[in-house]
């Protein structure tokens, strides 16, 4: 007897073609298409859950050099001038700092360079 996996068969592809949401033509429309698209876009939304905090910190950090050499300081002898004088102030909150308050930017940037 012939066995025809109808409602098991249609419930994986219902689903693969959920996620394919949205593609463009056949990819979000037909099932081979779709599911090879599918596979791709979570294999780059892993891999790029990891880059973005990269990408992040590589922003912070330029953002932080920018605003210390108007200090008159290079971004590394800043860093080690806050870890001797005891600031615990992660990049994120300092490249904040340089943009949203570049006087008290600069009080903390004045604290590491004393420290030096």
């Amino acid at each position: 007897m012939r066995v025809k996996r109808g409602f098991k068969a249609r419930r994986r592809r219902n689903k693969v073609l959920k996620l394919a949401k949205g593609f463009r033509a056949g990819r979000g429309k037909l099932f081979r298409t779709a599911s090879d698209s599918v596979h791709k876009a979570l294999m780059y939304s892993y891999r790029d859950r990891r880059t973005r905090k990269r990408e992040f910190r590589r922003l912070w950090i330029a953002r932080i050099n920018a605003a210390v050499r108007m200090n008159d300081l290079s971004y590394s002898k800043f860093i080690h001038g806050l870890k001797l004088a005891n600031v615990e102030l992660d990049r994120k909150v300092l490249a904040d700092l340089a943009i949203c308050d570049p006087a008290g930017f600069s009080q903390i940037a004045k604290a590491a360079s004393a420290k030096l």
